[in-house]
Formats: structure tokens, sequence, C-alpha cells
């Protein structure tokens, strides 16, 4: 049973270690695309603002 245990520990150490790095590198990704959304959003925000105060000038 103990050589059962041993011969085990090892894959699902790595497995673990495989879900948890996957796990970060998703949510870092999820993370990054809302902020570059959230960027894109203000920056589109801005030109119609800017676009929106020239158009009244003139």
């Amino acid at each position: 049973m103990m050589a059962v245990v041993a011969a085990l520990t090892p894959p699902i150490g790595v497995a673990l270690l495989f879900w948890f790095v996957m796990r970060a590198v998703l949510r870092a990704d999820r993370n990054e695309r809302e902020a570059m959304a959230a960027l894109d959003r203000a920056e589109a925000e801005r030109a119609a603002r800017a676009s929106g105060e020239r158009g009244a000038g003139a």
C-alpha cells in the first residue's frame, strides 16, 4: 500500500502544480483583457468627447 502512495505522490504533485500554474495564467489573462477593455472604453469616451467639443466649436 505504501508503495502505491509513494508511486502516485509525484504525479499528483505535478498535476496540482500544473493546475495552479494554469489557473494563475488564465486569471491573469482574464484580468488583462478586462483592463484593456476598460482602457479602450475610456479612450473611446475621450475621443467621442474631443470630437464633440470640436464639432460644437465649429
